[in-house]
């Protein structure tokens, strides 16, 4: 094979065919370096290229990806499918993420979007249910579905976390989620409390006519998670709540095959996502890490608040309509906004955001002067205001618990 020419790499007449994988990166070239010459090395470690002359007998499929626009610090890369096994996520973000994050080349660089073509999408399953959840399981008509987490996220018994749940779901939450961090230790242990909070579910049910689930952790080496996974089927449970980004993309991959054995939605905490996302020009960005989400097979993913909230969100509307879009056939995601969230701020996430999506509240549920399930009936209240498009100091003549929710938050973002 010649010395490397990284011109080769680099076509702005190029075309992407229906088959390439398009991505397009935000890229600030080493100082040595001009936008072109970056680019030509970005195409090239991101499929076959490299920094040697090889001596090579015989023919070799030509795997070059080609850097085909640039358009001021943004370069697109089109792949071609051959480069890609089908089906393997982690593979296909060792090419068009993995070496170029850390070439000497490139200042920073981010993975910004990606065009996922029919062949690479169609071989992953994507979501099971989607949005489809809203009423397939809950049957929630036009509002959002809620949820919260038990506060503190760590530290409470069984026992309280069981009791938390009953109180959340008869005050008319509709899911009861673990926190990222709640696996399986000795203070909480996952079989003890999948078994009481699903029956506190299953009384809550019983009192309030209304359908019910939880969200269970089962986060942890795959091996433990597919156990994990069987045993919420056997005792009844609708849904897996999975940390996707620590667990991996592989891990996730497994646990989708499992869940569809057995009927089970997915919902994905993003936790670790800021490592790649945060700094704005590097690294692999929240859309990207939704679009492979996607893919992988989870029905439920945390978007963020639409710049609500305590946490800093990268462009969730933008995301959710993502979400929500067609992928050669592929179903959709349902988005949750969560972060900071407490009942006044309600109406203005749904006016950013729409209904057709999971609201969380954990310390602007729990944190009520008057307990969890006057919380819980404050947070339902608004949502349901906010879905009917009714002004929430009207419902809150209504309901005594959001009355004295506003008065204790307002309309405020936490920090």
């Amino acid at each position: 094979m010649p010395g490397i020419n990284y011109e080769d790499f680099l076509d702005l007449d190029h075309e992407p065919r229906d088959s390439e994988l398009v991505c397009t990166f935000a890229v600030e070239p080493a100082s040595d370096m001009d936008m072109a010459d970056a680019a030509g090395r970005v195409a090239s470690e991101s499929s076959n290229g490299t920094w040697a002359e090889l001596q090579v007998e015989g023919s070799i499929t030509d795997l070059s990806a080609t850097a085909c626009a640039i358009d001021g610090n943004r370069v697109t890369v089109a792949y071609p499918d051959a480069l890609f096994e089908d089906g393997n996520m982690a593979q296909v973000l060792s090419c068009i993420a993995g070496n170029i994050m850390g070439m000497k080349a490139v200042e920073r660089i981010r993975l910004l979007d990606c065009d996922w073509p029919e062949p690479l999408a169609t071989s992953f399953p994507g979501p099971q249910f989607g949005s489809s959840v809203r009423q397939e399981i809950f049957d929630a008509g036009d509002r959002p579905i809620t949820a919260t987490v038990p506060k503190p996220k760590v530290g409470l018994s069984t026992d309280q976390h069981a009791q938390i749940g009953y109180e959340a779901w008869t005050g008319g939450l509709d899911l009861l989620k673990d926190d990222e961090n709640l696996t399986d230790q000795d203070f909480n242990p996952f079989a003890d409390r999948l078994t009481e909070s699903l029956a506190q579910r299953d009384r809550a049910e019983d009192e309030t006519g209304e359908t019910k689930s939880y969200l269970v952790n089962v986060t942890a080496d795959t091996r433990r998670m597919l156990e994990r996974v069987d045993m919420v089927a056997e005792h009844g449970g609708e849904y897996v709540m999975v940390d996707v980004v620590t667990c991996g993309w592989a891990a996730v991959q497994r646990v989708r095959e499992r869940c569809e054995d057995h009927g089970l939605a997915i919902h994905a905490h993003r936790a670790m996502h800021a490592a790649f996302d945060r700094i704005p020009d590097h690294g692999v960005s929240m859309r990207v890490i939704a679009q492979i989400t996607r893919l992988c097979g989870a029905d439920q993913l945390h978007t963020g608040t639409a710049d609500l909230g305590k946490l800093e969100n990268e462009d969730t509307t933008g995301i959710n309509e993502w979400l929500y879009a067609d992928l050669h056939g592929l179903n959709d995601v349902l988005p949750v906004a969560s972060g900071g969230l407490h009942p006044g701020l309600v109406p203005e996430l749904i006016d950013r955001v729409g209904t057709n999506v999971c609201v969380q509240a954990g310390g602007g549920v729990h944190g009520h002067p008057e307990g969890t399930h006057a919380g819980a009936k404050a947070f339902r209240a608004a949502v349901d205001a906010a879905a009917a498009g009714q002004d929430i100091e009207a419902k809150a003549d209504e309901v005594p618990e959001l009355a004295t929710a506003i008065e204790k938050w307002g309309t405020e973002t936490p920090r």
